[in-house]
């Protein structure tokens, strides 16, 4: 086929925001028909949307390169894409990366380089889904100037968006929008008689809306769907009453996804409450976590690491309490082990914190890195036989448990250090006391020497 028999991908392809009422798919879902039209219409995001910030003053004066928009699912990144094609009158051509392949992308990259006067505005849906050929496959257009690209995506752009493809972007992160913000839409689409719910009269009250909010996680498009679903469900002119969402209240699952950002940053909460020993804030991200459908044995092996990392000798129960925990959790499973976790969560986020075992870890490894490694002095080495006997090794070494409190005043490193710095936290404030007297004791046999 040549280029002149290319078929004309931009018959009708404004975007779904500027097209009019009349006109729009009458099967349309409520979030669809309820998309803002202009970037001012959009809620929340006011990080990124407030009047002078950087992506309306671009979009206004119709300067922007390529965009990828980073966000949870139903935080308005495709509205943002579609209003922005609108306010700018480019040609918006849709693509969404699960049903899309090389082909389709091919044809379309080819008739936007035939129409470099429809200003192609490219929006690919879930940019994550293509693969490394696909994504570098527009890499020649984009820096060419012939599409300006926004990609969506829910997963984390630095690992999924190559990174030739994410230095020509500007990338712009999303956050699930407010239930203040969410209750704003969903009172709107009960009242718009035009695009949402207002011509059956249906009315709710603003908790019952906020309390939808809340079991949608803010996620507009899954509220503004379950909505629907109720008014649709009920007679005309009809209140929602709370029974009508203990369907919804009984089926609400947590947005927690496994190996992506919700994950990591879900466990890094837990960690953190652990280390700062707010014991309600860890209770609340394990109960998360659980109910996300974690692996409860990989809660229970960052419970071991904390147990060492951040209690350390401050609490020695902490290590063998926490292994204990991660093998009960093995051999009793859920939903039981939830109680084990629980354990050993308010143990690690209430035991006394010291890091001194990962400090000094962490300075020994400096210095073997950063200075001459040390000869092991002759006293220290192994006797054990005939050469090394001949060679005198082992000789000089006193023998710590005939020494009062097993000091002896010998130096065990041919040039001193201090690696470890006791801290006077719970158990490990004797440590530091003990170790005091050992140095005074260590120091007066020296000098009786």
């Amino acid at each position: 086929m040549s280029a002149s028999d290319q078929p004309d991908l931009f018959s009708d392809v404004a975007p779904a925001a500027s097209w009019p009422a009349a006109v729009r798919p009458a099967a349309q879902p409520l979030a669809a028909r309820m998309r803002p039209r202009r970037l001012a219409e959009v809620v929340g995001q006011e990080h990124i949307l407030k009047p002078g910030s950087l992506l309306p003053r671009l979009v206004a004066q119709n300067r922007f390169g390529s965009l990828i928009f980073y966000g949870p699912p139903g935080c308005g990144k495709t509205s943002i894409a579609e209003a922005i094609a609108r306010e700018t009158k480019s040609r918006f051509v849709r693509i969404n990366a699960v049903m899309s392949n090389v082909a389709e992308l091919r044809q379309v990259l080819a008739t936007a380089r035939l129409h470099p006067e429809a200003a192609t505005l490219l929006f690919i849906d879930e940019l994550h889904r293509f693969n490394k050929s696909q994504q570098d496959l527009l890499l020649p257009d984009v820096e060419e100037g012939n599409v300006r690209l926004i990609g969506a995506t829910t997963h984390n752009p630095g690992f999924y968006v190559n990174p030739p493809l994410l230095s020509r972007s500007h990338l712009f992160r999303l956050e699930p929008l407010s239930t203040t913000a969410v209750v704003g839409v969903l009172k709107q689409a009960l009242t718009d008689a035009e695009r949402g719910l207002g011509a059956r009269g249906t009315t709710a009250d603003d908790k019952l809306l906020a309390d939808l909010a809340v079991l949608c996680d803010g996620d507009l498009r899954r509220a503004l769907n379950a909505l629907e679903v109720i008014v649709l469900g009920l007679s005309e002119c009809t209140p929602i009453t709370a029974a009508d969402l203990e369907v919804f209240a009984r089926e609400r699952r947590i947005r927690y996804d496994a190996d992506e950002d919700e994950h990591y940053d879900t466990v890094s909460a837990f960690i953190k409450s652990c280390r700062g020993s707010d014991p309600d804030a860890a209770m609340y991200w394990l109960a998360k976590m659980l109910a996300g459908g974690e692996d409860p044995r990989f809660i229970a092996r960052r419970l071991v690491i904390l147990a060492s990392e951040d209690v350390g000798l401050a609490d020695p129960q902490a290590l063998p309490l926490t292994v204990a925990a991660h093998h009960a959790v093995d051999f009793i499973g859920l939903p039981e082990a939830e109680l084990t976790l629980a354990h050993a969560t308010l143990y690690i986020a209430t035991a006394p914190k010291s890091n001194s075992a990962t400090v000094a870890l962490g300075e020994a490894h400096r210095v073997l890195k950063e200075e001459p490694v040390q000869t092991i002095p002759s006293a220290l080495r192994s006797k054990t036989g005939q050469a090394n006997k001949r060679l005198g090794q082992g000789k000089g070494y006193d023998y710590s448990h005939d020494f009062p409190e097993n000091i002896t005043g010998q130096d065990y490193l041919e040039k001193p250090l201090t690696l470890y710095t006791p801290k006077t936290a719970g158990w490990e404030s004797k440590i530091a006391d003990r170790l005091a007297r050992w140095k005074a004791l260590k120091a007066a046999l020296r000098s009786a020497k």
